[in-house]
């Protein structure tokens, strides 16, 4: 083959070259623009809201709280107590502490607690309970959150309370469903999160598939089936 042959030759492998290059190029192009967009991830607001925690390992630390307003996370588990002459009475409970429920804190303070008394926090060798009052009251009460065995402490604190107003940090639930909350009632529409602060944690349900299973809330001895569907509250009914 000539010297020209080889020339005319490679020149035309180059052009079938880009032309096929050009071809794919347009293929991948019209492809892309002929495929859905991708739906953008949208995350759940009430993910986004941060919670704060204090992790206190030392009664002083729990004594720090002093003065402060804490709102009920853990609705529908936590007895509390009378608390007169510096001493928490065990013998009955004054009540049971109500999702986003708002306490003032008086003092922390350590006592051997009844058998009866440790269903939800242990006795240890003493409790540590939270001394404090109701807005607009002087009463004293007190409900355990700790308790010190074995050289330490241990809390649940952080898992016990909001340290910011539930109000404020999940704003975005809007007037209707934090009357409902606040009336501890459930209505069509809310999300499992927005019921369990309303009627309580302590529920069974049928299924682990948040958002998509019925679940049967204790309410404090009044019980209430929620079946839930994408998320949303579809049907509630008394047991």
């Amino acid at each position: 083959m000539t010297t020209g042959a080889k020339v005319v030759l490679g020149s035309v492998v180059a052009l079938v070259l880009a032309a096929a290059g050009e071809v794919a190029w347009i293929h991948h192009k019209n492809t892309a623009d002929a495929a859905p967009a991708a739906k953008p991830y949208i995350s759940d607001p009430d993910d986004l809201v941060f919670l704060k925690k204090e992790r206190p390992d030392s009664l002083k630390d729990e004594k720090s709280l002093k003065g402060r307003t804490l709102w009920v996370s853990a609705g529908g588990q936590m007895d509390y107590y009378p608390y007169k002459n510096h001493k928490v009475d065990y013998s009955k409970s004054a009540g049971v502490l109500l999702g986003a429920e708002p306490i003032v804190i008086v003092d922390a303070v350590e006592q051997v607690a009844p058998k009866e008394a440790t269903y939800r926090i242990p006795g240890g060798n003493k409790q540590v309970l939270l001394v404090f009052t109701k807005p607009g009251s002087t009463e004293q009460y007190a409900t355990p959150v700790g308790f010190y065995d074995n050289g330490g402490y241990t809390f649940s604190t952080d898992e016990i309370f909001f340290y910011d107003d539930p109000h404020q940090l999940y704003s975005h639930w809007g007037p209707a469903i934090w009357k409902s909350v606040d009336a501890h009632q459930a209505t069509l529409g809310m999300n499992e999160r927005q019921v369990e602060l309303a009627l309580g944690q302590v529920s069974k349900s049928d299924s682990s598939t948040y958002g998509n299973r019925t679940v049967e809330f204790d309410n404090q001895g009044h019980p209430k089936r929620v079946v839930f569907e994408n998320g949303k509250a579809t049907s509630i009914n008394a047991e």
